[in-house]
């Protein structure tokens, strides 16, 4: 009988400055107060108890998938800015105008675009 090979040990993963649930919680709270919302308003919003989510952004709890995946809905945050690695497409800033224009609209739905183009002026 044979047995199989062992397998080599996985590499370690890099040091973390800070715990998970602590970076999770502090860009959530960066997020919530960008938007002017209220604790309870984005614990409404997840479907979470405003205590609950209280410790959540104070780092005390880590959020399972399915509640970081409603955290970065309510938020308007992606999940890689939510666990400290910033955002995952280029920041706005750093490209012209334009191309920030069209980076915006691309998510828009039909009627917003429809819209958006009555508030334009007419090509000359």
């Amino acid at each position: 009988m044979r047995y199989p090979r062992a397998m080599p040990a996985p590499s370690p993963l890099p040091a973390v400055s800070q715990p998970l649930a602590s970076t999770i919680g502090n860009a959530a709270r960066a997020a919530r107060t960008r938007l002017g919302l209220t604790q309870a308003e984005v614990a409404l919003r997840v479907g979470l108890a405003a205590a609950v989510y209280s410790r959540m952004e104070r780092g005390r709890i880590l959020p399972s998938v399915s509640t970081l995946q409603r955290l970065c809905a309510a938020l308007g945050a992606s999940p890689d800015e939510l666990m400290g690695h910033g955002r995952s497409a280029l920041a706005l800033s750093d490209v012209p105008a334009r191309h920030q224009l069209l980076l915006r609209v691309r998510y828009l739905k039909e009627s917003q675009v429809r819209a958006l183009l009555q508030l334009l002026p007419e090509p000359r």
